[in-house]
């Protein structure tokens, strides 16, 4: 199998850059699904919408958090989610956000690529410097087809300029990151010209999105923030490469949710709400 960064080009160019972020908010729900047993409920909404979607895009970005709410039960149903995906050919982010030194890295980045949560790629926090990102890129790369990185760099969320654009040396905090991810990146280049280490890149900051691809043009980007946080199609164009690779857009609540829970066609509205994220992505 080819290395990750092939693989992620492969569904982009298939399906177009639309990820569909799975946060599964139990409250949310369509009522058909028995509240009584949450993590039975969010394994079969998540599978469900995972068939319902799978026309319209190649990756999907599970939000551990949601799961790991849920308990044990809720750890089995992110398996099942991980499994099913691998069986559909899916492209899976593991959206967890992990930063840590040492042997506790190690672990995170054992669980992630591993046979507990085998995801293609994981969301990382980059505070803590090289050594915190070490252990995540030396477990990625030797797995077996290799994996990536998504880096944080420039978040989505309205408070995410407070230290991400602190100026340091004349320039914002967030582009010392990128460079960082620059220098990571060029380690491990794949055919279609982009490495496998990418970063996050909010939507909702389409300038520093468009200053940030003109500094990193070998780099993935992972852009949340597209949908329901604000973030427009015309916003994120600005993270593509001119051959239409370079970019993965997130929607969450916007493909997953766009119903209410007593929608008896909350099936039918995924599937549109997927199709319209895909047409205005690949437009």
């Amino acid at each position: 199998m080819s290395a990750f960064p092939d693989r992620l080009a492969d569904a982009v160019r298939r399906h177009g850059p639309l990820c569909v972020g799975l946060d599964p908010r139990v409250e949310m729900l369509p009522r058909a699904y028995p509240q009584a047993e949450p993590a039975v409920a969010v394994e079969s909404f998540c599978l469900k919408v995972l068939e319902l979607v799978r026309p319209f895009c190649g990756i999907i970005k599970p939000q551990a958090a949601f799961f790991e709410l849920l308990g044990p039960p809720g750890f089995a149903a992110l398996q099942a989610v991980q499994r099913r995906a691998k069986e559909l050919g899916v492209v899976t982010i593991l959206d967890a956000k992990r930063g840590d030194i040492a042997s506790t890295a190690q672990a995170y980045a054992d669980a992630a690529f591993g046979p507990v949560w085998d995801a293609d790629a994981l969301t990382v926090n980059p505070y803590l410097g090289r050594d915190s990102v070490e252990p995540f890129l030396t477990v990625a790369r030797k797995a077996t087809p290799t994996r990536g990185l998504f880096v944080l760099v420039r978040t989505s969320n309205p408070g995410g300029g407070l230290f991400q654009n602190r100026l340091c040396d004349s320039r914002p905090l967030y582009r010392h990151v990128g460079e960082a991810v620059a220098d990571w990146n060029a380690e491990r280049i794949g055919d279609c010209g982009l490495g496998d280490v990418g970063a996050v890149v909010g939507a909702t900051h389409p300038a520093e999105l468009a200053e940030l691809r003109a500094a990193l043009p070998n780099v993935w980007f992972l852009i949340p923030g597209y949908g329901a946080q604000g973030g427009t199609a015309a916003d994120v164009r600005a993270g593509y490469l001119p051959n239409g690779l370079g970019a993965v857009v997130n929607s969450s609540r916007g493909v997953v949710f766009p119903f209410h829970p007593d929608d008896p066609d909350w099936e039918a509205k995924v599937v549109e709400a997927a199709k319209k994220a895909q047409a205005e992505l690949k437009a």
